[in-house]
């Protein structure tokens, strides 16, 4: 019962809420209009500001990834603290726009083998309770690397440094 009063547990699935803003995003992709001949004259904002608002929630659920460091085994925590070290920066620079497909990129492997070694349910007995938490923060970064892989997809959007340095 502790762990669904704790403010982690609602960052982290409000963040979930990135993942699907980036796939709504992607579903306004064109404005239809009546003839199809016609040009599409302007940009779809909207589209672009929900494809920041879906990058600043991945984001915030890379945030809730980190974690608190406890110091019970040594390796493990040298592994959070590289994971912090490598992992953040690169994360702003998805949150912001900047070199966004190659961040991204460099995030989705570098979380996949984060994750591989930090949660290794499969390890606990299905009867014990650290079983269900490892298995939640497992499938929880795995939920990041899906968001990163759509923003590898969909690209970071009109509200973003790449695409300014476009106009430049």
């Amino acid at each position: 019962m502790e762990f669904f009063l704790t403010s982690d547990f609602y960052l982290r699935n409000i963040a979930l809420l990135g993942g699907l803003v980036l796939l709504l995003a992607e579903d306004m992709g064109e404005v239809k209009t009546m003839f199809c001949w016609s040009p599409n004259l302007g940009e779809n904002k909207p589209q672009n500001y929900m494809q920041l608002a879906g990058r600043v929630l991945i984001c915030l659920m890379f945030l809730t990834l980190l974690g608190e460091m406890s110091f019970d085994n040594f390796f493990t925590e040298v592994v959070r603290a590289v994971e912090l070290i490598v992992g953040l920066p690169l994360m702003i620079c998805v949150c912001i726009g900047y070199r966004t497909k190659l961040a991204s990129c460099i995030l989705v492997v570098w979380l996949f083998l984060i994750n591989i070694y930090l949660n290794p349910f499969w390890m606990y007995s299905t009867s014990r309770a650290m079983h269900d938490f490892v298995k939640y923060d497992f499938f929880q970064t795995l939920s990041v690397i899906g968001g990163l892989l759509y923003v590898i997809t969909l690209g970071p959007g009109g509200v973003s440094f790449d695409e300014h340095k476009k106009n430049w």
